[in-house]
């Protein structure tokens, strides 16, 4: 299990280490501390809160870094992940994001792949956008 410092996870969260800590000491973070008592968080806990939509425990949008743009979106279906695989062949690219246990992958142009800047271990959203959605099931 990889853990993360406070400081470490306040940057991949967009948010203030300040911040992290409150959220940390109100619950609303789960922790594990070293035995010179300082909060350890795991990967998994990261994760989850950047699943929350990219919101604070406290529902308040993260600050972010300065450069990039911040976008407002009407589609709903968004899942927050970790880029685990880039391949770039001829005109196309195909982009895994790990998201939770599961993965997801989507084939875009190799352009917007250059202009996305995308590489293992970004954090990227994967917007859904299907006319038909399949349910399945194993066999009973």
């Amino acid at each position: 299990m990889t853990v993360l410092t406070v400081r470490q996870a306040a940057e991949r969260l967009g948010v203030a280490y300040s911040t992290l800590k409150q959220w940390i000491y109100k619950g609303s973070v789960r922790t594990t501390r070293t035995e010179g008592g300082h909060h350890r968080i795991a990967e998994t806990e990261v994760e989850r809160l950047l699943a929350k939509g990219g919101r604070a425990p406290s529902g308040r949008v993260p600050r972010r870094k300065s450069g990039g743009v911040l976008m407002v979106v009407s589609g709903r279906n968004r899942l927050r992940g970790i880029v685990d695989e880039v391949r770039r062949e001829g005109l196309v690219a195909q982009v895994r994001l790990r998201i939770g246990d599961q993965r997801l992958t989507a084939v875009i142009t190799r352009d917007a792949l250059d202009e996305l800047r995308l590489k293992r271990g970004d954090e990227a959203t994967a917007l859904i956008k299907a006319t038909e959605v399949m349910i399945a099931r194993e066999a009973p």
